[in-house]
């Protein structure tokens, strides 16, 4: 059996950077981003790699395309083109459970092949909720098929972030890169194996669960819904009340309290949705919405609290309710809502906020947002319209009634530009990084997107941690740390046939995925996958695939890909409701990985 050691100094080094960067990762100690730029200064500093092999990552040919997918990726949604798809695909689910499945998992998959999974997987994601609402269908038999419909799509496509860098490691060791029509081939059966299994079986699997977010068709009854019999209470101010003459803000009645103003009574007239700035007077009466304990709070200020249960004298509210998903790469991520200035920035009330299957009505101003975290809002139509229009990046609303989905000049340009440039990389025209740069050029030049929102449409965090982790890959490679990694997997799996080697560093991957996610596993394992490839004369552009698919296969846990925690909140999905569906597509997708391989690829050829 072979062995490891001994080890150089430089690989004990490597592998001390390396194992200390992804438990940083793990354990989120450091954001990854961060962790992946120290990586990246160590392998330097301690000169593992020289400093031009350390910041090659930056000029990497993964990383060009990652970029240029990114603008294309917004172009397509800001022009309306790919909402224009969402909101007619909602025509066609029906109302039959089955049918919404197959619906938006293929429509998942769909976009996915041209575009973002994340992205795919937020612009279905209000059509998914809506359409679930009309047929009175719970959101969670709906959305973790969307999800895995992205993911199974990604499979199928180059243009996956785990898919071009696998293409990039190939080329970094000599090799060809991998092509759409690679993907295609090898991924489109899992695509069709992935439905079939989610229609058949893993959709008994589904919870029926529904969240107090998701639960409303047409007009809303914020009483009935929140329960506000014993959370809405009157707050009169009388002349002499501390707080009369201020303004909201400086009232500061959220933040002391816990609670929320809904609607300001003056006399016979009533103000909703009150803006920070509106002054308070002697006589008003608050609307306020809280637990009791927190409402009595006021009476330190002279406030006097009540409640007018009668049913005649009950206000009838005409606030409308939206719900609003924290994206995954919201640039938001960590701050609270009173950081963001929600209030007076938007002109609307956040009243709860919904995450992991639990409801938080106290103090939610102060509560750090995270990723999939579902906001029940209030305000005027106009205003949520605003956010839903993407006023705000990073905010997915969820609404009951859908935008006017134009599908004009701007719409036609960016698919056409897009097109062209899936046809030049399929072909091998131009590669796949200059031909990304150039479309999102294109995109700019044309007014599809301005340069502003291109920057923006760049996940650079995302980048920063690729371009970071990259030379982990180089170091791999340059100390030969790689090749007897590669040496040790090969005489323990390949010494049973290709497909065994192939087979193990696909589980391999799978696992890993589940950890780390599919954006960081290909930068560890493609490399020493590519390594062992080549060691043991077996074609290293399938092993590349069969490790790319299995960054994809992130159906097990909702850390495994964003798009997962995209669907945690209005799904009001928990952790153990992956592993229960995702165990049999993963089971699914290794079946159909071993019956497709050998039959497109010689495995047993470098050349296919």
């Amino acid at each position: 059996m072979t062995s490891l050691f001994p080890l150089s100094l430089s690989e004990i080094l490597l592998v001390i950077i390396a194992t200390t960067g992804l438990g940083c990762i793990i354990s989120g100690r450091l954001r990854p981003d961060l962790a992946a730029l120290l990586v990246l200064v160590t392998l330097g500093v301690t000169r593992v790699i020289s400093p031009q092999e350390a910041f090659s990552g930056f000029s990497n040919s993964a990383v060009i395309t990652i970029i240029g997918l990114s603008v294309i990726t917004a172009a397509l949604e800001q022009t309306g083109a790919v909402r224009w798809v969402a909101h007619h695909l909602a025509g066609l689910s029906g109302k039959s459970e089955t049918r919404m499945i197959a619906v938006f998992m293929i429509a998942g998959a769909l976009l996915s092949l041209v575009m973002n999974n994340i992205a795919a997987g937020a612009i279905l994601l209000p059509a998914a909720v809506r359409v679930a609402r009309q047929a009175q269908i719970p959101a969670s038999k709906i959305l973790m098929p969307l999800s895995f419909g992205t993911l199974l799509g990604g499979m199928a496509t180059l243009f996956t972030t785990s898919n071009i860098i696998l293409s990039g490691n190939l080329i970094a060791q000599g090799q060809r890169g991998l092509t759409m029509a690679d993907f295609l081939v090898s991924g489109g059966p899992m695509v069709i194996t992935g439905l079939l299994y989610m229609l058949f079986i893993g959709r008994r699997l589904l919870p029926a669960r529904e969240t107090a977010a998701l639960t409303t068709v047409g007009v809303v009854d914020l009483r009935s819904i929140y329960q506000l019999d014993q959370r809405l209470w009157e707050v009169r101010l009388p002349p002499d009340a501390q707080i009369v003459g201020t303004t909201l803000a400086e009232a500061n009645i959220s933040a002391l309290t816990g609670t929320t103003v809904l609607a300001i009574w003056r006399g016979h007239t009533a103000i909703f949705h009150p803006t920070p700035t509106e002054h308070l007077r002697g006589e008003d009466i608050l609307l306020v919405l809280g637990r009791e304990d927190r409402v009595t709070q006021l009476e330190q200020f002279g406030c006097i609290i009540g409640r007018n249960s009668t049913p005649e004298h009950r206000p009838n509210l005409p606030i409308e309710l939206a719900e609003v998903v924290v994206g995954p790469r919201a640039s938001f991520i960590g701050q609270t809502l009173q950081q963001l200035r929600f209030r007076t920035k938007f002109g609307l009330t956040v009243v709860s906020l919904w995450r992991e299957g639990r409801s938080y009505r106290t103090n939610v101003g102060t509560i750090p947002l995270a990723a999939g975290d579902a906001l029940l809002i209030t305000g005027p139509l106009d205003r949520i319209q605003q956010l839903q229009l993407a006023e705000e990046p990073g905010f997915i609303v969820l609404h009951t009634q859908p935008a006017e989905q134009p599908f004009g000049r701007q719409a036609v340009i960016a698919v056409v530009i897009t097109m062209i440039v899936l046809v030049a990389t399929a072909t091998g025209w131009v590669a796949t990084g200059e031909a990304m740069l150039a479309g999102a050029a294109a995109l700019i030049v044309s007014g599809c997107i301005t340069m502003d929102d291109a920057y923006r449409a760049i996940e650079w965090r995302v980048i920063t941690m690729i371009a970071g982790l990259l030379p982990i890959g180089v170091a791999l490679t340059e100390t030969g740390l790689g090749a007897k990694i590669g040496t040790l997997l090969t005489s323990n799996l390949a010494a049973y046939g290709p497909m065994a080697l192939l087979t193990g560093l696909f589980l391999m991957t799978v696992l890993m995925t589940q950890l780390v996610g599919g954006q960081v596993t290909p930068l560890i394992i493609g490399p020493i996958a590519i390594s062992a490839a080549l060691s043991a004369h077996v074609n290293p552009q399938a092993i590349a695939v069969a490790v790319a698919i299995g960054c994809s296969t992130a159906f097990l846990t909702p850390i495994a890909h964003p798009v997962n925690g995209l669907m945690m909140g209005p799904g009001n999905y928990r952790f153990g409701d992956f592993l229960r569906v995702g165990l049999g597509l993963t089971v699914v997708c290794l079946l159909t990985l071993l019956i497709v391989m050998p039959l497109v690829w010689r495995l047993n050829s470098i050349t296919p």
